[in-house]
């Protein structure tokens, strides 16, 4: 198995952009199950506050890199109508943006024509790619990195092609 450094480390060692692109319309990640699930119940996003102690972390290290210049952008490739967990994801990004992250999102029609990677990412300042492995019922599968410059740069492509056509955050609705 790859050893992988920790996300933290590799968005301490930006320097100018940290970019992330996500294509799954549900995730089933362990930590967030029990938000996700009292938002399917209720319909409001439990945890909006960005220094509470399940953001605290995450905030840090966005405003961390802010502060040393990297631009951080999201952007999120979603099928409509969208999932239930896509709603969650859309409620709880007003915590990405007060971290000072930039986010957009695509309807998957509007990308049939992107070459995409298989799998979601963090690209690095244009040329570390730490790939996000899920399992089928999207659960985490273990990160994967790769400084392959054909790789950075397919992932640069297709990064910058969903950015070009997204919606702001502030313009989509779910």
């Amino acid at each position: 198995m790859q050893n992988v450094p920790d996300f933290s480390e590799l968005l301490a060692g930006a320097q100018h952009t940290a970019v992330h692109l996500e294509m799954r319309d549900s995730y089933g990640i362990a930590g967030e199950a029990a938000d996700f699930e009292t938002f399917r119940r209720t319909g409001v996003h439990p945890d909006l506050a960005p220094e509470s102690e399940g953001w605290s972390g995450w905030v840090s290290s966005v405003r961390g890199a802010l502060a040393r210049g990297v631009v951080v952008r999201r952007a999120r490739i979603v099928s409509e109508p969208v999932t239930d967990y896509i709603r969650y994801e859309h409620a709880g990004t007003v915590v990405n943006l007060a971290a000072g992250e930039q986010v957009r999102w695509l309807p998957r029609r509007q990308a049939s024509d992107i070459a995409l990677p298989g799998n979601d990412f963090w690209l690095f300042d244009g040329r570390i790619v730490r790939f996000n492995h899920f399992t089928g019922d999207g659960a985490s599968g273990g990160p994967e990195m790769c400084e392959d410059p054909a790789v950075a740069k397919l992932c640069a492509s297709a990064f910058e092609a969903v950015w070009e056509r997204g919606i702001d955050h502030e313009k989509y609705t779910v």
